[in-house]
């Protein structure tokens, strides 16, 4: 079992709601434990927003549905590259990730997948694994862009923390359109990844680098 108690989390999002989608229900259960858990968005994908929603809503949004997962507001950082083009930025990415990890020395980063195909997913994966590569280092699942996915780590999950997890992804009201922010897919992955660990819910994660202390 990863013992998270007084552990320093990062959790990595290329763009606001990432990290919810991959991490919520566990987000959720780590600050139970007492983690302490810090989320990091690189892009508030203004260029994406649709009509008759202020251009800075997902930076509205991103605040709240954290909230709602538990993580202090002065745990959030969010930053405003444009999306669909961190890989134009990615010497400048990679120096902040570096001075995230001298200023936090963080003990479990989640970051997507490195076998995500989207090219801000892969950025920051790449340039992640490059900046905390002495750190654990767990990539998380986002189905719709994984063409494979290694099944390594499995985090067991209660209700509750799904319901945590479904209230918060709820708070982006700009996105509500996206099939993958519904409450019955949330559930149902959850309960799928549950199924194959004896679990009612869990998330699951590919281990890119593990580091026992």
């Amino acid at each position: 079992m990863l013992n998270v108690k007084n552990k320093v989390v990062l959790i990595l999002a290329p763009h606001t709601d990432d990290g919810e989608l991959g991490v919520g229900g566990s987000i959720s259960k780590m600050l139970e434990e007492n983690a302490i858990v810090y989320y990091v968005a690189f892009s508030t994908a203004e260029q994406s927003v649709p009509e008759g929603f202020p251009k800075d809503i997902l930076k509205s949004e991103v605040k709240l549905a954290t909230q709602e997962l538990g993580i202090k507001p002065e745990n959030l950082i969010i930053f405003n590259y444009e999306v669909r083009k961190l890989n134009y930025s990615r010497q400048e990415i990679l120096e902040e990730l570096i001075k995230l990890k001298n200023k936090l020395s963080p003990d479990i980063v989640f970051l997507p997948s490195a076998n995500d195909i989207h090219q801000d997913h892969s950025t920051i994966s790449n340039e992640g694994i490059r900046a905390f590569k002495n750190s654990t280092i767990l990539g998380y699942e986002l189905i719709w862009n994984n063409l494979k996915f290694e099944t390594q780590a499995f985090f067991k999950l209660e209700k509750k923390h799904i319901d945590r997890k479904i209230k918060s992804l709820n708070k982006y009201t700009s996105q509500g359109s996206r099939d993958y922010l519904s409450s019955d897919f949330i559930r149902s992955l959850a309960k799928t990844r549950g199924v194959q660990i004896g679990s009612e819910y869990a998330e699951v994660f590919d281990v890119i680098r593990l580091v026992w202390k």
